[in-house]
């Protein structure tokens, strides 16, 4: 599953929530750190988002993972199943079709931060919540796909998937969830158990986590702080205590820094590039800045149920209608290369021979007059029934660089002919609703983090559009469907060739580049601002954060 990248707020809000909560210059075993974005729930089955993912990373550990170097590995298992090593094996299903039983072996050291054992009772129930229709947990195909679970006692089990996948051990969103806990408000109605659940209504509760930290107090919209949970298994973490500060603004982000209000600013969820660039040149002689490329992906979806945006000759021409070389040139030093797909060619499945827009301003009007935009009023292009060509993008507000990008995309609109209008919001609102329920009339300016080789069942797949009847799961945002593209994922998980495979990457993304569900941007490098006291954080470049190894994190020389 792919996770929201955001950052939102307002510089007043931002700098009033710093006077609480001061970083400690002489105390090494507390670290403040600033991100852009209060998660819209701690649920972490439901509504996934980085900012969350970010802050559950310190509290909650994965069965499996990809790690900074790109690999899979156990994290809540005792062993990663494989083919090889026999405990995977294929398998043909009640249907007859192939599909393969995976074999996993909790640690016996694993307890909820209650001192309740995680067992296969929080497996079942896990799977139990993923099935449910109306539950809202997002990643809806792998609940579908896992159609049995075969108990051998409290630690072991096995997965029953109705198809071979070439991940089929990967299970990195298989989020446990404690059904001591949770059961209670989930069974009460699965429908509202989404705004019931325990995650919300006692954040604090020590059972609800098994990481190295348990979130200890939390103020909505400011800040979270988290200690050292006793029950952790691992290496005992180094600092008694972290605050998480939340500031929405990256403005105020940089100035609660050189304030000392935070001692770090986080990169999946802090300054944009741009910021980084002019903050290293003033100072970066006391700090550590570390810029890490990855798949992170920049772009502006369309709502492909509105009328003027169904025909791809008016998406075509706005992408033709942008310079955006010039974008990246000018506002991010180059560092930030311009994306044409959805796939950044540091995945081994990239594909450069894709249909490419450069600028093209006149081949962009002669477009949009194509489609029937041919009569121009004060500048601006009307229909032959006077209609005006008016749309309306949509971001997180106090992204500094993001509203800055927007704005330059309105200018490149306008000398087109279009009449483009900005209307941002809170990122709690932005992908607590607006986007989560399809509710932006045209376009939605925003980021996806993904793993390599990430096959995107969840954003083009027609069956994960969000709607009322699955509870708004699912991440397929534009309204995307096209039979070709969902019969190419459908074949790519499944085929274990890496080379036929390779090639259906391909068709998928020139499919993407021809249709164009969304207007590729860029693929952004996070730049990370850390004291130079600060040692052993190591970004990943991929969806999952730097926080998954919080226990390696530790004071230095000040």
């Amino acid at each position: 599953m792919l996770r929201l990248w955001t950052a939102a707020s307002i510089l007043l809000l931002g700098l009033c929530a710093a006077a609480p909560l001061q970083a400690a210059e002489d105390s090494k075993d507390e670290l403040v750190i600033g991100i852009a974005q209060f998660p819209s729930t701690f649920q972490p089955n439901i509504d996934p988002s980085l900012a969350k993912t970010y802050v559950l990373a310190m509290t909650r550990r994965p069965f499996t993972i990809y790690d900074k170097n790109w690999k899979l590995v156990c994290m809540l298992c005792t062993q990663l199943p494989t083919i090889e090593n026999g405990l995977a094996k294929p398998e043909k299903t009640p249907e007859g079709k192939r599909g393969i039983a995976v074999t996993y072996t909790i640690r016996g050291d694993a307890t909820w931060g209650d001192t309740v054992p995680v067992t296969t009772r929080d497996v079942l129930f896990t799977w139990k919540v993923g099935r449910h229709p109306k539950s809202g947990v997002g990643n809806m195909e792998f609940y579908r796909s896992l159609y049995k679970i075969d108990v051998r006692d409290e630690r072991t089990f096995t997965l029953h998937f109705d198809k071979l996948t070439f991940e089929y051990n990967a299970i990195n969103d298989f989020n446990l969830l404690p059904a001591h806990l949770e059961e209670t408000p989930f069974e009460s109605g699965p429908a509202e158990y989404k705004n019931r659940t325990t995650f919300d209504g006692d954040t604090t509760n020590e059972g609800l986590y098994f990481g190295p930290y348990l979130i200890s107090a939390v103020e909505p919209g400011a800040h979270m702080v988290l200690e050292p949970n006793p029950t952790w298994w691992g290496p005992k973490p180094h600092f008694r205590r972290i605050v998480v500060r939340v500031i929405g603004n990256t403005a105020a982000l940089e100035a609660n820094l050189l304030s000392g209000s935070i001692d770090m600013i986080s990169g999946e969820l802090g300054l944009t590039m741009d910021q980084a660039l002019t903050f290293e040149k003033r100072h970066g002689h006391k700090f550590r800045i570390l810029y890490k490329p990855g798949l992170v992906y920049e772009h502006v979806d369309f709502n492909l149920d509105n009328p003027l945006l169904k025909d791809v000759r008016v998406r075509r021409a706005l992408i033709l209608g942008l310079d955006r070389e010039a974008i990246v040139s000018q506002l991010f030093a180059n560092r930030q290369p311009v994306a044409h797909t959805s796939v950044n060619p540091l995945d081994w499945v990239y594909s450069d021979e894709v249909p490419k827009y450069p600028f093209d301003p006149w081949e962009a009007k002669r477009l949009l007059a194509e489609a029937g935009w041919t009569v121009m009023r004060r500048g601006i292009r009307h229909d032959k029934a006077g209609r005006p060509l008016k749309i309306e993008i949509m971001t997180t507000a106090g992204n500094r660089a993001r509203e800055l990008v927007e704005q330059v995309l309105q200018s490149y609109w306008k000398r087109i002919g279009v009449d483009v209008r900005i209307k941002n919001q809170p990122a709690r609102v932005f992908f607590g609703q607006t986007v989560t329920e399809r509710k932006f009339c045209c376009m939605a300016m925003y980021a996806w983090a993904s793993t390599p080789e990430n096959v995107p069942r969840t954003v083009l797949h027609s069956a994960h559009i969000p709607h009322e009847g699955n509870n708004f799961a699912g991440q397929n945002y534009t309204g995307y469907k096209n039979a070709e593209m969902d019969d190419l994922i459908e074949m790519i998980e499944v085929e274990l060739d890496k080379e036929t495979r390779l090639g259906m990457w391909h068709r998928l993304q020139e499919i993407y580049a021809t249709d164009l569900p969304s207007i590729p941007l860029y693929f952004r490098a996070t730049p990370f601002v850390l004291p130079k006291w600060l040692e052993g954080v190591e970004p990943t470049g991929h969806q999952y954060p730097s926080t998954y190894w919080i226990e390696n994190w530790r004071p230095g020389k000040r």
